[in-house]
């Protein structure tokens, strides 16, 4: 099975950011972690202001359930929230942002 791209292979400028948000609140492991992200899926929801994804496997529609929490970032444009799991960032909504530059995960 292949193994799924890195987040900062397919959008590095986005797990550059977080990790500078992520520092400035505090949330210093969850920013050692953001680079290992993998991109799991886009979401897919086809609103033209999201361009969420997905960073775990999670069946779409279920409650995230014990652990959860959400940690809502700062940026300069638009929103960043993520969903953490037993402090694993499992989602990373992208709301309200300039079109993401997608590089090509092989390059």
């Amino acid at each position: 099975m292949e193994e799924h791209p890195l987040v900062r292979e397919v959008y590095p400028e986005l797990v550059a950011e977080l990790v500078h948000l992520l520092e400035a609140e505090g949330e210093r492991w969850l920013a050692v972690t953001a680079p290992d992200l993998r991109l799991v899926a886009e979401c897919g929801c086809g609103d033209a202001f999201c361009q969420s994804i997905r960073t775990a496997e999670h069946p779409p529609g279920t409650p995230y359930g014990p652990g959860h929490r959400n940690v809502m970032l700062a940026p300069e444009v638009g929103d960043l929230i993520l969903d953490v799991v037993d402090e694993r960032i499992v989602y990373v909504e992208v709301l309200f942002r300039p079109p993401m530059a997608r590089r090509d995960a092989a390059a």
